[in-house]
This record gives structure tokens, sequence and C-alpha cells, in this order.
């Protein structure tokens, strides 16, 4: 980037909040009292991200006389939950080529699970009045090198083939424009039905405030700090006090796990978002994008964008920083070089909006697995359940990833625990200084890669022939 159009595009943060977007609402509930003594249940749902508000909201609902208590170390939605696009997705697989690639024969059946569970959310939002401004838009996939365009036409190709096309449609590069204007769409594959756009924040108020209605107990700012089993049940301590239940789910993702064999199968990847001011009509009307829908680039590093109702339009992606030793650190919250060049990125899509500023900019971590997708299992004899890995789309599969953990505390057989999906694991990570080296070669692999018209090197084809890999 030329030194004047550095100037240009830093002067367009020169006002953001480092805070997310989202988050900054005068709106936010006040949290609620710490647990200060101890406490009975019959399930205790560790973790006040979407995994475990939807873990507690589903088990009422499953049984209203069940008595359900919730901790959270900070505050409900905090950190992955109110910080991600919004982008809520059927996929359960992290998309359609990573299930093609990694579950061809249960590809049907996950696609199907996937629509229901997209379609439970929408009722629940409905049902319980929560107001996050749910749209079932769609997204595109959008191709800016030509291998790319090439690359969506086999996938929606191999779609077709598998009975799964009906909700795909592809865009060539006038179709694409009509739709979002920029000069660099050459195409783009929508899914039509498959994607939500919603406010990722009121969307998990609005799920605290429904399972208090349900009569679930919730402690905000209390950290679960060790777990073991205490005769017939579990006991989780807090900092001022001990939970003692009879069964335990985790939804901690991200965060050390309870269950400590646990750990070497996720890493922290922090992933960073923009938002721009409010646009004019003029200028919305320069970029099209009437119908709201959510969009992201097919390039290994990639980005992901989306407009809101109120017409701003959130810029995210690209880098994805492993920091050594998976440390989780509010210090990696932020980046500056990385904020400048997202910003930089967003003027080459779209040059028609110079001159615009970003009134928000902010980062945090997600937890990456191998297989790019949730894993799930039980601990201490069937008496504690988990699901992780969910690599930035657990917006709709946590909810799916609740029903899974509810199936496997109840020692139930049920279409869920069935899947291959649900009864493998992707494989661990190794340790450091491995784990390092791996990932940082696997980054480079994947960015050369995009300037090489899409050509795998010998690292990225082992990872392929192996199943595993890196994801921004």
């Amino acid at each position: 980037m030329a030194p004047v159009a550095m100037r240009t595009v830093a002067q367009s943060l020169s006002e953001a909040l480092p805070v997310s977007y989202w988050l900054d609402d005068p709106g936010k509930p006040a949290p609620l009292p710490a647990l200060t003594a101890d406490e009975h249940c019959d399930l205790l749902v560790v973790g006040g991200g979407y995994s475990g508000l939807w873990t507690a909201l589903l088990a009422k609902e499953r049984d209203p006389g069940r008595d359900v208590v919730l901790i959270e170390s900070r505050e409900v939605g905090w950190a992955a939950s109110g910080r991600n696009g919004g982008f809520c997705a059927a996929s359960l697989t992290h998309g359609l080529y990573n299930g093609l690639t990694r579950w061809p024969d249960e590809l049907a059946k996950l696609e199907e699970l996937g629509a229901r569970n997209l379609d439970a959310i929408e009722e629940a939002v409905a049902r319980y009045g929560i107001d996050c401004d749910f749209e079932r838009t769609g997204e595109i996939d959008v191709a800016t090198e030509p291998h790319q365009v090439e690359e969506l036409k086999e996938l929606h190709a191999e779609a077709e083939r598998l009975g799964l096309g009906g909700g795909y449609e592809f865009l060539d590069r006038e179709a694409l424009r009509a739709e979002v204007d920029s000069p660099t769409f050459l195409g783009g594959l929508w899914d039509r039905d498959g994607v939500a756009m919603l406010n990722p924040a009121k969307l998990a108020w609005g799920l605290k405030q429904a399972c208090l209605d349900l009569g679930v107990r919730i402690y905000e700012n209390t950290r679960g700090l060790s777990l073991r089993s205490t005769g017939p049940g579990m006991a989780v301590t807090t900092p001022y006090g001990r939970i003692l239940a009879r069964r335990v789910a985790l939804g901690t993702n991200i965060f050390p796990s309870l269950v400590k064999r646990l750990r070497p199968y996720t890493v922290p990847v922090y992933d960073y978002a923009l938002m721009t001011e409010q646009l004019t009509p003029e200028q919305v009307a320069s970029i099209g994008w009437k119908r709201r829908q959510g969009m992201g680039d097919s390039a290994n590093q990639f980005h992901y964008f989306r407009i809101t109702p109120d017409r701003r339009i959130l810029w995210g992606g690209y880098d994805a920083i492993y920091p050594y030793g998976g440390k989780l650190d509010s210090e990696y919250d932020h980046r500056p070089e990385t904020y400048l060049k997202l910003a930089g990125h967003f003027f080459d899509c779209f040059p028609q909006l110079e001159g615009i500023r970003f009134s928000h900019a902010w980062g945090g971590a997600i937890d990456t697995c191998s297989r790019f997708s949730a894993f799930f299992g039980t601990a201490h004899s069937g008496k504690v359940a988990y699901a992780a890995g969910f690599t930035g789309l657990g917006v709709g599969a946590t909810r799916f990833g609740a029903d899974v953990m509810l199936d496997m505390l109840a020692g139930e057989r049920t279409e869920r625990t069935e899947l291959e999906m649900v009864r493998k694991k992707p494989m661990p990570f190794p340790p450091e200084p491995f784990k390092w080296t791996g990932i940082s070669l696997t980054k480079w692999s994947l960015a050369r890669a995009d300037e090489r018209a899409g050509r795998r090197n010998l690292w990225l084809k082992a990872l392929d022939r192996f199943g595993l890999g890196f994801d921004s």
C-alpha cells in the first residue's frame, strides 16, 4: 500500500472504538449476581455463550421440572457469542465443501439436521420474542479470482449431484454485481435459505432472558474452577461457592476445559472485525445490497462481511492469529496492524465508499479444531457431556451441539448420536513447538495457494490426506 493510501486508510480508523459494536449497546442487560454459597441442581451448565444458553433452554423445554443452573465466568455473551459477525448458518460442517470432504456418506443427513436446526432457531426467536434482527437472507460465497469461479461451479455441480443443490444458485459476474456491486466480484454461489443474519449479542441476551423465564438460575462472574465426581453426581467449585449436580454440560469452547484431556483438541485463533459508521441512502445505493445477504470471499484467507438493518457494514476475517502456546490474553483482542489491513481490503472491495469511517474495531479468540467443526463426547462415566471446536460457525451449530449433549447425558441413542461426526473426534494438536510450527507453515502455505491460483503445495496435500487443516 502506498504511503498516501495508507494514511488515508488509517484516517478511516481514527475514531473506531476498541469494542464489539454489538456489545456497545445501551440496552445491554445488567449482570446477575455471582454464586456465593453452595448450590444443588439436576443439571449444571458451565458457560454463558450460545452453547451453554441453548443447553439450559433446551433442557427446560425437554423437562420443565428439571432443576437447571448456569454459571458464566464473566457476563453472558461477552466472548465469541457477542463478537461474531452474526452469520447463523444451517451448516453443521463448516460449509458444504468441508462436509463433502469429511463425511460424504452422511452429508445428506447432516444437511437435513442442519436445516431443521436453523428452522428451530427461527421458531425459538419468534416464540420467545427475541428481538435480534433475525433475517433469513442467505449467504453468497464470492469468487474474486478466476480459479475460484471454477471451484464454485464445481461445488454447485457436486451439490446438485447429491441432491443438495435446490437451495443454491450460481451467480455470474453480472448477476452477482446486480445483488452487491464490487469491481472485485467475478461470480458467486448463493445459499438462499441456509443462512440467517442477526444481531449476535441480542440473541445471547434474549436466550438469557428466555432461560430465566423458564426457571434457570444463572450466576454471572462465577467461574468453574474444578470438576470432580462425588457419589452419584458431580461437584464444581467456584471462587465463592460449590455446585453439586447430577449431570454437567460443558459449553466453555475456547476456554480451558474442566476435562483436561480435551485441551489438546482445540487451539485459540484470534479473529478481527471492523464496523463502519452508518451509510447514507446514497452510499447504500452505490453498492446495492438490497437483500442484505451475508457474504464471504472464497480465498483461504477469507473475509466475511454483511450489512446491518441500520445500514452499517461489518467487515472481518483474513488474519487468523495463533499465539504461541495457545495463550489466551486480552492483549490479543486488538491488533492495529490487522485493522489497517482489513480497512485497506475494504476500500479495495468497495472503492465507491471511499471516505467512510469505521466506528468500531475489535477482535477475540475462537476455538478451532483440526476438522473445522464441532466434536462431542462424555466424561466421568457419562455424567459430563461436552461440545467444542465450532471454529467460528457456532451461532447456529451450538444449538445442535446442545441437543447432542442432552442426548448423551440422558444415555439416549438418537439420529444425532449415531452420526459418525458425533461418534468420532478430530485429531488432537501436537504439543509445542510442533503445534506452532505446523500452524505457521499451514498459514504460509494457504497464503501461497491464494497467490498461485489455488494450487496447494506438498504440505497442504499431506494435511488433506490425513484430514487435517487450518482455517481463518
